[in-house]
């Protein structure tokens, strides 16, 4: 949530920037422009001497280029008419669709809000709110809980805190000064340091009455007993207060007794595995604020989603309202999507090479910032972050020294105070360029940018229009661009811009009930207060039906203890003396994140979750910190320590992996002609073998790298397909090119997924044989990386006809004649995408889908079984492969999270 985005957005007639809160168009809107030069040029003379933008190459620009006055707002389609000048750049770009400015709608605070709040938001320069901000703010007040659901920058920070400031004042005048109190939940530790920020600016007419302060893991050990003692709006993460605030809830009784309101902001994050957790994080919270008394009313801030009501009502258990109606007023967008060409290269098989979304970012950024337009790149990885930065850096020097410090990158993995410098830098201005992963997607204040460039779709139209709504934000008009990855959804994105500008963004995908993320929740429940009957029946029931099964199995574990018999006053206890809580990482992190450590000098440059160390900071690998460049020296999965050495390679690294799936359960099958469609349970074994070394820039392979790692097992969720020998001959796809087409066809579904489920490619994994030994049939199998699911496959089988349609396509539009990475190559294939045979794998899907009569969510056939129980809790899957894993064939394909 942009935190200070009340300061102008509710400026009378101001035009505002937005995630695209409605990305089809509105009635009497364009719908679009179509391919070819983007924009009509500007009036006036653009660059030096009249020309139509920088003279090509960094080294050849002049300073003449970058605008008097340096930062002065720049016009969205002047920016992209500069980025589009040169001659060869005008064709990369497939499509630009423009989104008018619209106007606000006002309405008047409800008469709850307190006067001295109203006064406090006049101060701050806004006569009235938006017609929605007054909405949510009239549930809250109503004591319903709510959630708005609008585009960035829309006013939703006002909107909630309105009513908290209200209930603040309320409780000052209470005998102990606190009798109501608010708890703000963040995703990011940045988003709530810029929220206090703001909180404080706003809140300063109110004088002491207000006492927001943050907790978190940088809060200092002598400020956290002032916090629980006298804070009324404590803003933390879900991390604390699984981790902090619930297991040591007695010292925090007096806040939780008067705990009015819950905002939980950016709650579209909260999706697949971690959604879950953080689900069970605040049934937790909602059961210990009813030991002390509190009902709080849920309050829930969200970017644009579908059916943003259920969605929340599964995050938080209980029924929650929502404003959807956007009416506040946006700038003109300037959205363009833009292909980067194809180098004289030749990959894998000697498929063609486009340049990299990465390099063409840096580029672009360069140009940007050299035209004095400011702009942040969303980057995938936190290494293409540092990627993009250090390259436009570099191209920057070449013009001016001093521009080259004014780009820099942001992550996740740095050191607070790295974070904290970097984020003052940006509100300051002094930086002009930002290369950022989705850490800055999530609403800390980046006011007064002109641009975003996006390296590559982020795996969601609502995350899409999220990133694109940074931009814009200080009632100015934006540029949007997407740059597509050499990737068969990126590729069929460009090509086909209705599927991001004509269709509704996704629903937020969770399972609470995943008993793989339950189990560990039960425990530390437990450990907090005994668990009883009633926290999972009647009218008081949180863990819901299935819950209570899992508690034999856990005691069975020696976790959990029944004492009080059988009656009604019977509960489970906590037995163990460690803490419950660390059991299980809520980020799906699988364990310690590992340490980055400087050989030599053993200073700490970051930490890497555990699940992605096998994959990023293997020995070998190279590793970028704020510019500089490591190599990996060492990896000590023991002591969870990599040891990196300052090193300037010509290349960086990605990973290869190679992956097996057994069969566990069979829960769904429908018939798709002779072939069958199924979902259910697998075991999934995963080992990470080599590493290739790709050349920077124009990502040229120059070398493949043994690797010695174990080898990890995970029990989770997946959609499969079988076919025929029948279909194959209707396919006409012969036995010697049976593996090509299957490998083929696994790795563009996994590709075309995120268009269909609210996942990244990184988030699912496949395998395809030519013969399954439990199938007994020619099989592809997709799969969640997480344990015990995560809902991506779930929703895979419910709209399988169209995801693989649409699979069809990407593969059938790829101008190629026998695949590349923007159709049936994978960057992350373990078998090196050998064999692939793009002609097979388009006749096997077209006989496939013709099968295909019905969606199998309206037909199920559901095979009996229960799902499989879960692990322990923590670290998931069983220590060894089972004798099903090792039974099954070893076939082609890519894990997830590689």
């Amino acid at each position: 949530m942009d935190v200070n985005e009340w300061g102008d957005a509710n400026e009378p007639g101001a035009a505002r920037g937005a995630d695209g809160a409605r990305p089809g168009p509105r009635p009497g809107a364009p719908h679009g422009t179509a391919p070819g030069p983007p924009v009509e040029p500007p009036d006036g003379p653009v660059g030096p001497a009249g020309s139509a933008g920088p003279p090509d190459g960094a080294a050849h620009r002049t300073a003449a280029y970058a605008p008097a006055g340096g930062t002065a707002h720049v016009a969205p389609r002047t920016a992209l008419h500069r980025l589009a000048a040169r001659e060869d750049r005008a064709a990369r770009i497939t499509h630009t669709e423009h989104l008018p400015p619209r106007g606000g709608r006002h309405a008047d605070w409800p008469a709850g809000i307190r006067p001295e709040v109203v006064a406090a938001v006049e101060a701050a320069g806004i006569a009235r709110p938006w017609a929605h901000q007054a909405e949510m703010a009239a549930h809250a007040l109503a004591g319903e809980s709510v959630i708005a659901a609008t585009g960035t920058a829309s006013g939703k920070s006002l909107a909630y805190l309105a009513p908290v400031l209200s209930a603040a004042l309320d409780g000052s005048e209470a005998a102990n000064g606190r009798g109501a109190t608010a708890l703000y939940v963040a995703p990011t530790k940045a988003l709530a340091a810029d929220q206090l920020r703001a909180v404080k600016a706003l809140a300063a007419p109110l004088g002491k009455a207000v006492r927001p302060a943050v907790y978190d893991g940088d809060t200092a050990a002598e400020e956290r007993e002032w916090v629980r003692l006298y804070a009324n709006l404590v803003l933390t993460n879900p991390d604390m207060l699984h981790r902090g605030i619930l297991p040591g809830h007695s010292r925090w009784s007096s806040f939780l007794r008067a705990l009015r309101y819950v905002v939980i902001d950016e709650c579209h994050t909260y999706r697949g595995v971690f959604g879950s957790h953080v689900a069970q994080v605040v049934r937790r919270l909602r059961r210990l604020c009813a030991r002390y008394g509190a009902d709080p009313v849920f309050l829930l801030a969200s970017a644009t989603a579908a059916e943003p009501g259920r969605s929340a009502e599964r995050l938080t258990g209980r029924p929650v309202a929502e404003v959807t109606d956007d009416a506040s007023p946006r700038g003109e967008v300037a959205f363009a999507l833009w292909e980067p060409p194809l180098t004289e290269l030749h990959g894998e098989r000697g498929a063609p090479v486009r340049r990299t979304a990465t390099a063409e970012c840096a580029e672009l950024l360069t140009d940007l910032a050299v035209g004095g337009v400011r702009t942040v790149a969303f980057v995938r990885s936190r290494r293409g972050a540092e990627l993009v930065a250090m390259i436009a850096q570099d191209r920057l020097a070449a013009v001016d020294r001093a521009l080259a410090d004014r780009v820099a990158a942001y992550r996740g993995g740095y050191l607070a105070d790295e974070r904290r410098d970097l984020e003052a830098a940006l509100q300051s201005g002094e930086l002009l360029g930002l290369a950022a992963t989705s850490a800055l997607e999530l609403g800390v204040d980046v006011s007064g940018l002109d641009a975003v460039l996006l390296a590559g779709y982020p795996g969601t139209r609502a995350s899409l229009w999220q990133q694109a709504g940074r931009a814009g934000r200080s009632g100015q008009g934006a540029l949007a661009v997407l740059v597509a990855r050499d990737d068969p959804l990126d590729t069929y994105l460009v090509h086909h811009p209705e599927a991001l500008f004509r269709r509704p963004v996704e629903s937020t995908v969770l399972d609470p009930d995943n008993p793989y993320v339950l189990a560990p929740h039960l425990c530390a429940a437990a450990a907090e207060l005994p668990l009883t009957d009633a926290d999972f029946t009647g009218g008081t029931a949180l863990f819901g039906a299935g819950a209570a099964g899992l508690l034999p199995q856990l005691a069975d574990r020696g976790l959990l203890r029944r004492r009080g018999g059988a009656g009604p006053g019977a509960a489970w206890h906590w037995t163990r003396r460690e803490r419950a809580c660390d059991l299980t990482d809520i980020r799906g992190g699988g364990g310690r994140p590992v340490d980055v450590v400087e050989d030599g000098t053993g200073r700490l440059l970051g930490t890497v979750d555990a699940a992605a160390s096998h994959t990023t900071v293997h020995e070998g690998a190279v590793h970028l910190h704020q510019g500089r460049t490591y190599v990996v020296r060492t990896l000590d999965l023991e002591d969870n320590v990599a040891l990196v050495e300052r090193a300037d390679p010509p290349f960086t690294t990605v990973a290869r992996d190679t992956t097996s799936v057994s069969v566990l359960e069979t829960e769904r099958e429908v018939p798709w002609g002779d072939a069958r469609l199924c979902f259910g349970s697998v075991e999934v074994t995963n080992h990470v073998v080599s590493f290739l070394r790709r050349r920077l820039i124009t990502g040229e392979i120059m070398g493949e790298t043994k690797l010695d790692l174990p080898p990890r097992t995970l029990r989770t969720r997946a959609v499969w397909w079988t076919v025929t020998d029948d279909q194959l001959d209707a396919a006409d796809v012969a036995q010697d090119q049976l593996g090509g087409a299957l490998h083929a066809a696994e790795h563009a579904a996994i590709g075309m997924l995120p268009l269909f489920a609210t996942c990244d490619r990184w988030d699912i994994g496949g395998v395809s044989v030519p013969l399954h030994g439990d199938t007994l049939l020619p099989t592809v199998f997709v799969y969640d990386g997480h344990p015990g699911g995560a809902g991506f496959a779930e929703r895979a089988f419910g709209v399988a006809r169209d995801w693989l349609a649409a699979t069809r396509s990407a593969i059938a539009s790829c101008e190629c004649d026998t695949g590349c990475p923007s159709c049936v190559q994978s960057p992350k294939c373990g078998n090196g995408n050998d064999p692939l045979d793009k002609a097979a794998a388009l006749r096997l899907l077209t006989t496939l889908l013709a099968g295909a009569e019905r969606d199998p969510e309206q037909v199920p056939e559901r095979v009996p079984g229960p799902r499989p129980e879960p692990g322990p809790p923590g670290p998931p899957g069983p220590e060894a492969e089972s004798p099903a894993a090792e039974a099954a064939g070893k076939g082609a394909g890519e894990a997830a999270g590689a």
